[in-house]
């Protein structure tokens, strides 16, 4: 039996007064999803281990069954896979967003959301004027970049910018959780001032001003690490002999890239509420012709959850459905060798908080002959009642991978 997991990233949420006090899980018309929680088993899965910040690597990690206290190093050192840095012993890695600050206060972690063409030449100007032997900037994806500092301490209180859209940015720049970090954070913090002096009248935000765009003015560095330790899903699973991961995002394709899953990229794929849904979907049903398993991730509503858009989430969650759901189910329900389906978000990302949450999340398992439960839709309340129960850690893997 092959395997698909389908995860809508932040896809879950919290009741919400306006629409009746309903989730928007509950309330968006989705009726794959509930067909499949009709068919299948549900439960709900704790995402977010013990003492972790709920980070979408630390979600999406833990849905594939790693032991974070074990092999957890932060995002950095999984971007730095995703876009071909290969980490050296002594080099730490740390996420670099390029955010839009207005006055005092980050406006928001994504420099509204700036092509990746436009930050590539912001990214290389950086380079250009602050980089040295210690210091590289590297190009990822739109808003999301890495920056890799030589003989970095990690011992750092990094606060992630999409937790904390609309505050005060000096009280939240980088802290040394010990003394002997005290110089990588001073470093990082002199940085990021620097990177506002030489961003803010850069042509590339002087166009983004006229255009009524926000100006992308500021770097903002995050969650440090260095080459993590990580098994491949095969050495857990040795029935799976090849896999595939699909996504827009540097972070998952840099935990395909140490769970040893090939990467696939999508034309038109953005990580966005715009991203190729179709496209995403044919090389997903491609990959499955030819591997035991995929890994198919879709960033869309965690991004609108960010921007605290409740219609704009419901429309995503409704293009999951309707737009990867609905056919991969109709493509694989008949297909000579069975193909289980997984459905679930990494975390909740409220559009009433704007950020994530560590709340489990609601997961369906479907594969042909699964003896269903008594579950009829997919929601946060729904799978409550659902057979699984309460799982954590590496158990929904486990449970998922027993498949066959």
């Amino acid at each position: 039996m092959k395997h698909i997991i389908i995860l809508g990233d932040g896809m879950a949420d919290w009741a919400v007064p306006s629409l009746g006090g309903k989730t928007l899980l509950q309330y968006a018309h989705t009726p794959y999803m509930d067909k499949l929680a009709q068919l299948g088993r549900n439960g709900r899965l704790i995402t977010v281990a013990d003492g972790f910040h709920p980070g979408s690597e630390v979600a999406n990690m833990s849905v594939l069954g790693y032991d974070l206290p074990k092999v957890y190093e932060g995002r950095g050192p999984l971007e730095a896979a995703s876009i071909g840095v290969e980490l050296k012993p002594n080099e730490m890695a740390m996420r670099c967003n390029i955010i839009c600050i207005e006055g005092d206060n980050i406006k928001n972690h994504s420099a509204g959301h700036i092509s990746t063409e436009e930050a590539d030449i912001l990214i290389k100007y950086l380079q250009e004027k602050l980089g040295n032997e210690r210091v590289c900037f590297h190009t990822g994806v739109q808003y999301r970049h890495l920056l890799v500092i030589k003989d970095g301490n990690k011992q750092l209180d990094c606060t992630p910018p999409h937790d904390v859209p609309l505050k005060p940015y000096r009280p939240l720049m980088i802290k040394p959780l010990t003394k002997e970090a005290k110089e990588t954070a001073d470093l990082l913090n002199d940085l990021i001032l620097k990177s506002q002096e030489l961003l803010k009248d850069h042509p590339i935000n002087k166009q983004r001003v006229a255009e009524g765009k926000d100006p992308a003015n500021s770097i903002w560095p995050w969650s440090p690490g260095y080459r993590p330790q990580m098994e491949t899903l095969s050495t857990t699973f040795p029935e799976v002999k090849k896999g595939a991961v699909i996504s827009a995002v540097d972070l998952i394709n840099g935990i395909g890239y140490y769970a040893g899953l090939r990467r696939i990229d999508v034309d038109g794929a953005t990580g966005l509420y715009n991203t190729n849904y179709e496209n995403k979907v044919e090389a997903a049903l491609e990959a499955l012709k030819t591997d035991d398993f995929v890994y198919l991730h879709i960033e869309a509503s965690d991004e609108a959850g960010h921007e605290g858009d409740i219609d704009l989430k419901i429309r995503t969650i409704e293009n999951l459905d309707s737009r990867a759901v609905g056919p991969i189910y109709e493509a694989v329900k008949q297909w000579a060798e069975p193909v289980a389906i997984a459905i679930l978000p990494d975390h909740p990302t409220p559009c009433e908080l704007r950020t994530h949450t560590s709340d489990p999340v609601p997961f369906i398992i479907w594969y042909p002959g699964i003896t269903p439960d008594e579950v009829t839709s997919y929601d946060e309340v729904s799978a409550c009642n659902g057979s699984y129960g309460l799982l954590k850690e590496s158990e929904f893997i486990n449970e998922f991978m027993k498949s066959k």
